[in-house]
């Protein structure tokens, strides 16, 4: 074992002696920086602004009485998560090119989750860790439970009815958002809830429409083809601050205010409108990955167009372009903070700025521990896309011949 990491390093790192300098001084560097990063997280840094805030990072100024719906929507969540992932199971469990690998006992199974999700399993832990009551440890706690629960139930339901655990996805964000906007409006949303809210509406959206303008970029209808293409040109040539900018201060002169949108209405469709110019455009190179031979057979088989793209070429194209596809959802979910910057909303960037000016912590200089839980969180969440996407890209063998 030491031979094999000997021999790896002398023929990586010190293979002659510029490589060997190289190595060390990049490696010194690499090393100090990651001890001064450790003792700002343990020893130096003072989290006390972090964990008195904790409630306006995550939710910003949502009224407390209120919180039972969150609570709802998570435990909902968790249920039909649960019931999808034992269905997923089932599914693959039975399909007939399956390799039998035998029955995964209950430690497996939570063992590969952990694996799969430990960024995002390390920050809840963390936050629980920095809560200050033991409501969201109860919390935490049911979720599991009922995703536990309802896994169980998934397995166990006949595929037939599986679809309706399919569209019981689609529902439930409806019925998630109609619950929690019951009683407390958008312009009260805010926090990680509000950055999550806007990327997980916007992904929903862009994806369809981006596929649509897609197909009407390469359509054989000139009109078609011409509007597509000069909106995708259009969205993609201009800065998505601008657009944000201009849907906060500039629509009021097109539209009456009596009928405008709230604000963030306009941060969605604005995010919308612009990720789906960049959809279209990674979906378009997955369309001419698609080898023609196939249309062809498509034809000879007497499928009509409409077939031939949803059947044949849709599939190949979007399994194709899964990376350049993520990649562009976690930047629509970083970008969530600019939205935050240029519409004035107070998400977790701007909550994490703005408790630093609270008279407890003003000129104590915590910009810097504020800053580092912002970055944990985001990090947390688009490696944690990153991983699910690699996940994916195995399973339908992106990549392979």
């Amino acid at each position: 074992m030491l031979g094999s990491i000997g021999a790896w390093l002398r023929a990586n790192l010190f293979r002659n002696r510029t490589d060997a300098v190289v190595t060390v001084v990049v490696g010194s560097i690499l090393l100090y920086a990651l001890y001064r990063f450790l003792r700002f997280l343990f020893v130096t840094g003072r989290w006390e602004i972090v964990r008195v805030n904790l409630p306006l990072y995550l939710t910003g100024a949502w009224p407390s009485d209120e919180l039972w719906r969150i609570t709802t929507v998570i435990v909902a969540a968790a249920l039909v998560g649960g019931l999808a992932a034992g269905v997923a199971a089932r599914r693959a469990a039975e399909a007939p090119d399956r390799v039998d690998t035998g029955p995964r006992s209950p430690g497996r199974v939570a063992l590969d989750l952990l694996d799969r999700l430990w960024p995002a399993v390390a920050t809840v832990l963390l936050l629980l860790i920095l809560a200050r009551t033991a409501a969201p440890w109860l919390l935490v706690v049911a979720a599991v439970v009922v995703a536990i629960a309802a896994n169980q139930v998934g397995r166990r339901l006949p595929l037939r009815v599986g679809w309706l655990v399919n569209l019981a996805i689609p529902v439930g964000v409806v019925a998630a958002l109609w619950l929690l906007n019951g009683g407390v409006g958008w312009n009260e949303w805010g926090g990680l809830l509000l950055n999550l809210a806007l990327a997980a509406i916007a992904i929903t959206l862009c994806f369809p429409f981006g596929v649509l303008l897609a197909l009407g970029r390469r359509s054989t209808f000139p009109i078609l083809r011409l509007l597509s293409t000069v909106y995708i040109e259009l969205f993609r040539g201009v800065p998505l601050i601008a657009l944000l900018l201009l849907a906060n201060q500039a629509l009021g002169f097109f539209i009456p205010q009596s009928i405008a949108p709230g604000r963030t209405v306009r941060a969605i469709v604005v995010l919308t409108l612009f990720t789906a110019a960049y959809v279209a455009e990674i979906v378009r190179g997955g369309l001419q990955s698609v080898p023609p031979g196939q249309i062809e057979a498509g034809k000879a088989n007497g499928l009509t167009a409409l077939a031939i793209t949803r059947r044949i070429v849709l599939p190949q194209a979007i399994r194709n372009v899964i990376p350049a596809l993520v990649g562009q959802f976690i930047s629509l979910f970083k970008d969530t903070t600019l939205a935050g910057a240029a519409m004035g909303f107070l998400d977790l960037l701007r909550a994490a700025e703005a408790s630093t000016q609270q008279d407890a912590f003003r000129g104590d200089g915590l910009i810097a521990e504020a800053l580092v839980f912002v970055l944990l969180v985001f990090w947390a969440g688009s490696y944690t896309m990153s991983r699910e996407s690699q996940r994916l890209e195995k399973r339908l063998g992106v990549g392979v011949r």
